[in-house]
Parts: structure tokens; C-alpha cells; sequence
């Protein structure tokens, strides 16, 4: 286009400038287009398929550039720090449930207690007048259990301050401990010793319990109480420590403060009749 300035027209034309920069894929104005493009694909319409005008390919977005799809960031979730804290969650749980048991099983009575103990046999309620209390007689006593459990019994105890005894004990001084309150563990002569180690370790040093071998025994092992028995197989039971924990002391029928010292501290299945003992004691 020309524009009339003063002083005459000119020979070449003044451009007006839009102030836009011409596309990438068309001659500015004024310009010729290059030799072999016309700007129109053969057979079709002027610009059809251009990049950058509408009806152009899909998927391009403002100055032909191709638009691109937002990337979704999957954020995973903390898991260790989840797990861990499920794991002391369900542990103190544990924790706190096992301390409600345990005061609930310690505030019940003790006889209830013992008659929760898989297997044991308690005298006491099949047997009354076997239990009933002390009845002192010399010479050997022949028993209805074996071990006995309760009965007539010689005047002497025996020492019950954690001994163990490497040879067999009279039944008459055992009986007489077990109506203090103290625990009579027996054993086969053939236990293992590795077995007999481990019930070494429950008796050595605790006052109210004693521990020595018993021929003929129909089980490896029975633990006695004034009235109450029970046979295992293993040193490794639980149960023994559930009876000795349950029942020692408790079973006396004498109090707590029966003696255990100042006892026979002899082996051998014949009672010792005569033995100077404390006064006070049945």
C-alpha cells in the first residue's frame, strides 16, 4: 500500500508496521515467498494443514508448539513409619493386656488357682481326712500316695531352706516340711542330669522347697504340697513353676511362719525318731 506524504509520491511504498513479527511459516508482507513454495498444498486449499492456524493437527497448541497433558504425581505413602507405629500400637496393647491378666490372676484365691493348674490333683477336696492336720507318729508310716502328699508324719521335719538332696529322704520327715508349707519336688534316680540341673536351680537357696530323688516313681517328675500333687515328664514344664509359685507357703496349715530350719538334713528312707526339735512346732 502507498501513503501520500508531503513532497510527492514516492517510488517505493512506506510499510506500516503492526508491530507483530511474522509467523515462522509465512513471508513477512511485501516479502516474495521462496522459490517452489506457494504456501497451499497441491490440490488443496490455500493453508490448509498449516501448523499454527485453526483446522491445523491436533494435539498443538499456541505457535505450533504441541500441548502437553499435566503429569500426575502419584505421592506414595509412608509405610515404614505407618508399620511401625501399628507394631508398638499392637505391642503396647499386648503389654497392657497381660498386666490386666496378670493382677486379675493374682487377686484371685490361691486355691482357685491351684485347681486351674492342668493336671493336678488336690487331695483336699477328694480326700478331707487325709489333710485335716498334724497327727505325729513314730516308725515308718506307710502312705496312700507315692510320694504321699499329707498324713501322719514324724515329729522331725525336714530341712525345706532350698536343700537338695543327692539320696532319697524319709516320707515321714518330707511330710512333716509339706505341712509347714514347703514344696517337695521328687525325681526318677534316671533323670538326665542336665534335668536334674535345671530343678536344682528352682530349689537351691529358696526357703520352702526341697528336692530329692524318689524310687519308683511312675512319672520323671512330681512336685508335692500338703494335698496337692503333680506328675511331668519335664523339667522344663511350666506347670512346676505355676505350682511352686501357687502353692508354697500357701498350702501350709500351719501359717507362714512354720519352720523349715533346724530340720533333718540326713538321707535315707528310714525315719529318725527321737530327734531333738523345736517345742512349738506340730
Amino acid at each position: 500500500m502507498s501513503i501520500s506524504t508531503p513532497g510527492g509520491n514516492h517510488s517505493r511504498p512506506s510499510v506500516v508496521s503492526t508491530g507483530k513479527k511474522p509467523a515462522a511459516d509465512r513471508p513477512a508482507a511485501g516479502a516474495k515467498p521462496p522459490a517452489g513454495k506457494s504456501g497451499a498444498r497441491p490440490g488443496g486449499k490455500p493453508g490448509a494443514g498449516t501448523p499454527g492456524r485453526a483446522g491445523g493437527g491436533k494435539g498443538k497448541g499456541k505457535g505450533g508448539r504441541k500441548s502437553i497433558a499435566p503429569v500426575k504425581v502419584s505421592q506414595s505413602r509412608p509405610w515404614g513409619p505407618i508399620a511401625l507405629f501399628v507394631a508398638v500400637g499392637v505391642l503396647a496393647t499386648a503389654i497392657i493386656g497381660y498386666g490386666a491378666w496378670a493382677s486379675f490372676q493374682g487377686s484371685r484365691p490361691w486355691e482357685e488357682r491351684a485347681d486351674n493348674i492342668a493336671d493336678i490333683q488336690n487331695f483336699r477336696k477328694s480326700d478331707p481326712e487325709l489333710v485335716k492336720g498334724a497327727n505325729h507318729q513314730a516308725g515308718p508310716v506307710e502312705y496312700a500316695q507315692s510320694p504321699p502328699v499329707a498324713g501322719p508324719h514324724n515329729n522331725s521335719w525336714q530341712n525345706c531352706m532350698g536343700d537338695v538332696y543327692d539320696a532319697p529322704i524319709a516320707n515321714e520327715h518330707a511330710v512333716h516340711s509339706l505341712e509347714h508349707g514347703a514344696i517337695w519336688i521328687t525325681y526318677r534316680p534316671d533323670l538326665p542330669a542336665d534335668q536334674v540341673q535345671q530343678l536344682t536351680e528352682k530349689v537351691q537357696g529358696t526357703e520352702k522347697m526341697m528336692l530329692s530323688p524318689y524310687e519308683g516313681l511312675d512319672r520323671p517328675i512330681s512336685l508335692q504340697a500338703w494335698g496337692y500333687q503333680l506328675k511331668v515328664d519335664d523339667a522344663g514344664d511350666s506347670r512346676i513353676d505355676e505350682f511352686t509359685r501357687t502353692l508354697r507357703v500357701n498350702a501350709s496349715i500351719e501359717g507362714p511362719n512354720a519352720l523349715c530350719s533346724q530340720g533333718i538334713t540326713a538321707t535315707g528312707t528310714t525315719p529318725r525318731d527321737g530327734a531333738q526339735m523345736p517345742q512349738t512346732q506340730g
